[in-house]
């Protein structure tokens, strides 16, 4: 933040509480050209923002006002600069859904508390939504005031440009200009009669004691329910279970019911539509932010994102003719180039993380390097032996309980954990490139897909390298 902007932020403080702070702490950049710092002392801690976008601050702040009116969760704003360029709002802290997803999943997996946060969420969403838009003023919209024909074809063309163009995947355009035309009409037919947060996502949803804050819906507008929605379910990095997913679906539905009539059918159909484009919009960004403007750390929400694409493609069933979309969607999910970004950037230290049948053998290591580290998971109280879990993995959220619950896998895992942190340490200080980890068990199946798993999270939360997981047993069409 540049000094100029601070003392301005500064002296908007202290005429807002007629106090100096005693601290300013400028808090990290995000995907935004935002800046932020917290400014504290012993009566009064908040955040000041700055950004040069005036008609961009404008939608943000009426849309607080606005929505703290209606009683929903947001942040008060406290103070507003001459210019608005800068203003003054309430600390929520610095515990986003995210963080606590990730820090949680990485000690005990998917938990319980993690969905009952997530209800929690979807518990207030309606109330965004419905309550919202209730007497708002649409004017401040910025940049336009509905999720409409020419909003969708932006995020359509930004996913074209800035994703399918940059990351080579071939297309015909006129087909695909097409089925956009095809695809937008069929989406409208769900109407734009609520508030539409726009980025409805993890990252923007603060925990504060037991109730969850919303933040960064200054790109609000009219829309469809089923869009914020989608783009909290299918938030890419957050990776949700799919049985996940589906169970906050279903509790969404029973909360939106207690403000409108759902047609519950009619919902999902439009739902993954919506799904489509919110996955589109999402993968244009990266493209824009990690093609473009070499970003990398928005490259590496591709391989997510990738994921809940190829998972999406084998169930959703448009009812409306989209060829040539579904065949681009396809040949992204199978691009071997996209599957690679975050993963293997060149000159940076790549962890290879596999699991494996001993049966099979040990995982040759072809970075030509040799060394590295296996483990024998076969001491580990196999899931395998029961009935019930023989066709799960160590995926599946019943084998990581029975794991956490009947197993020696955390005192397994505590020096697995200590070793390789170690040598990734000692690597990334001599400039090394390669690693590998491999994780073996009798099936390949339990307890190796389920230790590479938690060590492949863990990694990417703790470290600034590039991790490729391979279950090799489960991905044989994949060359180990």
């Amino acid at each position: 933040m540049k000094e100029n902007i601070k003392k301005r932020i500064i002296a908007l403080y202290e005429s807002c509480f007629n106090e100096k702070p005693e601290s300013v702490e400028i808090l990290p950049a995000s995907g935004s050209y935002r800046e932020y710092c917290r400014l504290i002392n012993k009566n009064h801690v908040c955040i000041g923002a700055w950004n040069t976008d005036l008609k961009e601050n404008k939608a943000f702040i009426s849309f607080a006002q606005h929505l703290k009116r209606k009683g929903l969760n947001v942040p008060e704003i406290l103070a507003i600069g001459a210019p608005a360029d800068i203003y003054l709002q309430e600390d929520l802290g610095n515990t986003t859904l995210f963080d606590y997803l990730t820090q949680t999943r990485e000690k005990e997996g998917f938990t319980d508390d993690i969905t009952n946060w997530y209800k929690k969420v979807l518990k207030q969403l309606p109330g965004i939504q419905i309550t919202g838009a209730q007497d708002i003023d649409w004017s401040c919209c910025y940049p336009r005031d509905a999720f409409d024909r020419q909003s969708m074809m932006w995020d359509l063309n930004y996913f074209k440009y800035y994703f399918l163009k940059l990351a080579k995947i071939p297309f015909d355009e006129q087909a695909l200009e097409d089925d956009f035309q095809t695809f937008t009409n069929y989406l409208l037919g769900a109407g734009l009669d609520y508030f539409l947060y726009r980025d409805f996502q993890s990252r923007n949803i603060m925990l504060v004691g037991d109730a969850p804050y919303f933040i960064d819906f200054q790109g609000g507008r009219k829309g469809p329910l089923q869009y914020d929605l989608a783009s909290l379910l299918f938030d890419a990095k957050a990776d949700l279970p799919s049985q996940v997913r589906e169970e906050l679906l279903e509790y969404y539905l029973d909360c939106l019911s207690e403000y409108i009539s759902v047609d519950r059918q009619q919902f999902r159909q439009y739902y993954y539509g919506y799904v489509i484009i919110r996955i589109m919009q999402a993968m244009g960004a990266y493209g824009f932010r990690g093609f473009y403007e070499k970003k990398e750390h928005f490259l590496k929400s591709i391989p997510f994102a990738l994921n809940n694409l190829s998972e999406l493609l084998k169930t959703i069933d448009i009812p409306v003719k989209i060829p040539e979309l579904l065949k681009v969607l396809k040949d992204v999910t199978e691009s071997e180039f996209l599957r690679s970004i975050g993963q293997a950037e060149k000159n940076k230290l790549t962890v290879r993380i596999t699991s494996f049948s001993y049966k099979k053998g040990i995982p040759k290591d072809h970075s030509g390097n040799g060394g590295g580290f296996v483990f024998d998971c076969r001491a580990i109280h196999n899931p395998g032996r029961y009935t019930e879990y023989k066709t799960l993995t160590g995926k599946d959220e019943a084998v990581k309980e029975f794991l956490l619950n009947n197993s020696e896998i955390e005192e397994f895992l505590t020096p697995v954990f200590h070793l390789v942190e170690q040598s990734v340490r000692k690597y990334l200080e001599r400039g090394f490139t390669n690693l590998c980890v491999n994780f073996g068990c009798t099936g390949g199946q339990h307890r190796s897909v389920y230790s590479a798993e938690r060590l492949a999270t863990h990694l990417r939360n703790n470290f600034p390298v590039n991790v490729v997981l391979y279950h090799r047993e489960q991905d044989p069409a994949r060359q180990s």
